[in-house]
């Protein structure tokens, strides 16, 4: 379980959110043909950014917060089986907010 895992200072444990494998019409899309999804769940958080002077600075995400992120962001893991991403926390682009729509495929 990744609640084992608790990443140091700024940084972020991100299990990123797959969407459906079929499209609207009902065609199934290869593995080959995905790409890997911008968008995770936060599982874990570290402390904090520590400062020159001693201080740490909170992170602005939390444990259950749905974010965006760069295709390149983090360094991907695997733990216990399953993967994950831990990043530092300027890499997330974004917080989604609680009830996102996303718009329908043409």
């Amino acid at each position: 379980m990744a609640a084992n895992l608790i990443p140091l200072h700024d940084r972020v444990l991100v299990r990123r959110v797959y969407e459906k494998e079929t499209t609207p019409g009902g065609l199934i899309i290869p593995d080959t043909a995905k790409e890997k999804p911008q968008e995770g769940m936060v599982l874990a958080v570290g402390r904090g950014k520590v400062t020159d002077e001693g201080k740490i600075l909170p992170p602005d995400v939390k444990e259950g917060d749905r974010i965006l992120f760069s295709q390149f962001a983090g360094n991907e893991i695997v733990f216990n089986g399953e993967e994950y991403l831990i990043m530092h926390e300027h890499e997330i682009l974004g917080i989604l907010p609680k009830s996102v729509n996303k718009p329908k495929a043409a």
